[in-house]
């Protein structure tokens, strides 16, 4: 298969999409010579049609993105850029180029939710900090700190293998949610992101779990 530049002009449009969390990052566009640049050296590089010329992200901001895959799509006209940011995305500072909304009455600069369930879950509970004990649940656990935290964990956690051994799937998802959620609050609770948790899962692919293991049993001695 080969990119279709012809459609556009001699370019296809990019997403550069984080690799990470999914979040889209920006959307630009990049000739034959701009995608070549992006498999060769993995940083993405695109096309500026300000400028006229190639246009290497973070090359002068410091803002750059590694890329891991250049995905396409099943026109081959348009591209996407599975990316690790190292810094803001946009050149107002924002982590990401869409940072605003569209409604009906036309573009607005009010926060934006944030763009995938588990970011605004872990937003919605950042927030609880400064909620009311007896209103909110997770204030709650906040204000018991990390003893009440951990026993809700230990407790959860023992639903959820009770049924995985013994009951149907709806339950067992609907345990695996409450692990997830007081996860989530455990993490707010030392002001550590998921992102964090999912970098580290990460670091860990390709690697195997008995290895993982024996690594940090080592450590610990």
């Amino acid at each position: 298969m080969t990119i279709d530049y012809d459609k556009g002009g001699g370019f296809v449009p990019v997403v550069a999409q984080d690799a990470l969390t999914g979040h889209i990052r920006m959307v630009a566009v990049a000739n034959e010579q701009a995608v070549r640049h992006t498999l060769e050296t993995g940083r993405a590089t695109f096309w500026s049609r300000s400028r006229g010329e190639l246009w290497e992200k973070g090359l002068t901001s410091g803002n750059a993105m590694d890329v891991s895959a250049v995905l396409v799509d099943c026109d081959a006209d348009c591209l996407v850029y599975l990316v690790t940011p190292r810094g803001a995305t946009c050149h107002t500072g924002a982590p990401t180029c869409f940072f605003r909304r569209l409604t009906i009455d036309g573009v607005t600069d009010t926060a934006v939710p944030e763009p995938t369930l588990l970011a605004r879950l872990e937003a919605v509970l950042e927030a609880r900090k400064g909620a009311d004990a007896g209103a909110s649940y997770a204030k709650s656990l906040y204000a018991g700190g990390a003893a009440k935290i951990g026993e809700k964990l230990r407790e959860e956690a023992g639903e959820l293998a009770e049924a995985v051994a013994r009951e149907d799937d709806g339950r067992v998802v609907s345990e695996a949610a409450d692990v997830l959620f007081h996860v989530l609050i455990a993490l707010r609770s030392r002001d550590v992101s998921f992102e964090a948790v999912l970098r580290e899962l990460d670091r860990r692919s390709g690697t195997s779990g008995h290895d993982e293991k024996r690594a940090r049993g080592a450590a610990g001695r």
